[in-house]
């Protein structure tokens, strides 16, 4: 039985307090610059920020932009409005999760998320959700882990894949650019220095 929304809340919700150390020799190593790469790819001056978790991308906000962050685990916001507060970042903060978007249609210049999509029950539904407060010509900008193309590894992350959702309930297996290729946008590319299980997405409304 796959895990519903409210089961990985809990878990986030329970890893909260521990989040940055738990990562932080995976943050240090790789994913910062994939941060920093990502965040550079941001135009437009309204932009959400879905699953913002901890806070870990507040280092890479553009100045000028008028940024808003959401996360369905309350433990991770509160740690993101500890973060906000002692760095002085400016973002609006909200409890709303990427199934079930508040947004108005079109709201936003870019919508971005970084490792998010592996934790979503219904990743496609999620996507939707993205596409719809997107802004015609807007994009939509992920960093995303998703399931290798060699055989070998991609059977291993399957086989570990239920063990690494019951601990922390993220997908290691996912297939995210097929799932944004599913949805109405009218470009999808793959930025060209994505590695085989780390992927760049960058689409296009």
């Amino acid at each position: 039985m796959k895990p519903n929304s409210a089961d990985i809340k809990r878990r986030y919700n329970r890893i909260a307090p521990y989040f940055d150390g738990m990562e932080a020799v995976m943050e240090g190593l790789f994913f910062k610059s994939w941060r920093k790469r990502l965040w550079g790819k941001v135009n437009g001056h309204h932009v959400l920020e879905v699953g913002v978790g901890t806070g870990k991308n507040f280092d890479y906000y553009p100045k000028d932009a008028r940024i808003t962050g959401i996360d369905f685990s309350e433990k991770m916001l509160s740690e993101a409005r500890r973060k906000r507060d002692r760095k002085q970042v400016k973002v609006e903060l909200d409890l709303m999760d990427v199934q079930s978007l508040s947004f108005a249609d079109n709201s936003f210049d870019t919508v971005i998320a970084s490792f998010v999509f592996c934790s979503v029950p219904s990743p496609i539904k999620g996507l939707r959700e993205l596409y719809r407060v997107c802004k015609p010509g807007g994009q939509v900008l992920l960093l995303e882990h998703v399931l290798s193309s060699k055989p070998m590894i991609a059977d291993a992350m399957n086989l570990l894949n239920p063990i690494v959702v019951g601990l922390v309930g993220a997908n290691i297996n996912r297939q995210t650019v097929k799932n944004v290729q599913a949805c109405p946008f009218s470009s999808v590319r793959v930025d060209e220095d994505s590695s085989d299980i780390i992927k760049l997405i960058e689409a296009r409304k």
